[in-house]
């Protein structure tokens, strides 16, 4: 389930709950028990460092097709 950020209007705490999608913009209240809050938009930035595939061999196992009906 994600996580979604919220901001309290009448208190200015800023809190996360986990939550389906279908409840993403139903109202919920501040951790201080106000309800005039607002969905905050999230950026997610995923990073990492990507690996080249693997060549395919040739040889033994018949290439492309795996032997037999390509040669």
């Amino acid at each position: 389930m994600p996580r979604y950020e919220y901001r309290c209007r009448s208190c200015g705490a800023t809190f996360e709950k986990t939550r389906p999608m279908s409840e993403a913009s139903a109202p919920i209240d501040c951790p201080g028990g106000h309800a005039d809050t607002v969905k905050l938009f999230s950026m997610v930035a995923v990073g990492g460092l990507a690996k080249p595939a693997a060549a395919p061999s040739s040889g033994a196992s018949g290439g492309c097709c795996g032997g037999g009906c390509c040669s």
